[in-house]
């Protein structure tokens, strides 16, 4: 288990004790643990197959309770706190932390859609498939703004060695989109989602810092309710170790408006046009989304 993990799951549960309402200095205990964990060099399962738990109490921020925390997923995958309480969190515990997601809800979204985590569901609702739950279009509003936070906040600290650098991402979705507005090229048709299928959708494929990586405009049901199957660009990359993917888009709101954001990587985006490109905005009032 690698320290991104760890540190994964110790926010999780830092957000489901913050959903029960429980002590404010606990969940932030945790929140500290993972991104100590975040910083250590080292392995922590290194760490602990030298030293065991009293070499994870060395580091900063972890004493004897979260040490037999971290020992338990190294050694057994399995999250169990020394308080009586903190046994592992099922599926549907998990699910309930967000506002508006009840134990009823949370029982149809795992047994009917097979969802389990947080970032499951989070790609579920942009595919267009919580409908199937009973989840309307209200609902889904205030559901996807829930998880926007949570989850800017959980990744907003990662230091994602398994993936490429926000550089690379931004200056692939670059290239796509100026090969995509090039129609001598020939795009591939999709009717995935599409209720008129036209050929819209091109592929670009390029090899950037080890990784492989495929851009295409995002085509989910969500992307064409929205109307952002032309903005949203979806890259997905792997090496011999990793594979994932991320959306590019146009952001709207705060300091990065106007800017192409990398999402769930705001923070690394905003370091990036800090050194790159300090003016978000042209004179013709049209974002430099350039990198």
């Amino acid at each position: 288990m690698d320290n991104a993990t760890i540190a994964r799951k110790l926010m999780e549960y830092a957000d489901y004790l913050e959903g029960e309402d429980t002590n404010v200095h606990r969940v932030r205990a945790y929140r500290r643990a993972a991104e100590a964990v975040l910083a250590e060099a080292q392995s922590l399962s290194e760490i602990v197959a030298e030293k065991g738990r009293a070499g994870l109490e060395e580091l900063p921020g972890i004493g004897a309770s979260l040490g037999y925390t971290i020992e338990g997923l190294i050694r057994t995958g399995a999250f169990h706190t020394l308080k009586p309480d903190g046994g592992p969190i099922g599926p549907e515990q998990s699910l309930t932390s967000l506002p508006g997601i009840g134990r009823q809800l949370a029982h149809k979204l795992h047994e009917l859609l097979g969802i389990s985590t947080v970032d499951e569901l989070e790609r579920a609702a942009h595919e267009g498939r919580l409908d199937r739950a009973g989840v309307g279009p209200k609902r889904l509003r205030g559901l996807m703004d829930a998880l926007d936070g949570r989850l800017q906040r959980t990744r907003s600290s990662e230091s994602l060695p398994g993936e490429p650098s926000v550089a690379a991402l931004l200056a692939i979705d670059a290239a796509y989109r100026r090969r995509a507005e090039d129609a001598s090229r020939p795009p591939l048709t999709s009717i995935r989602f599409d209720p008129e299928p036209e050929s819209w959708l091109p592929i670009y494929v390029e090899d950037r810092e080890g990784w492989h990586c495929r851009a295409q405009f995002s085509n989910t049901a969500l992307a064409h309710r929205l109307g952002k199957t032309r903005d949203w660009v979806a890259v997905s990359f792997h090496d011999a170790f990793h594979s994932s993917q991320r959306t590019i888009v146009t952001e709207t709101r705060g300091d990065l408006h106007g800017r192409r954001v990398v999402r769930g990587r705001e923070r690394e985006c905003r370091a990036y046009y800090e050194k790159h490109a300090p003016t978000p905005m042209g004179s013709d009032g049209k974002a430099r989304c350039e990198p």
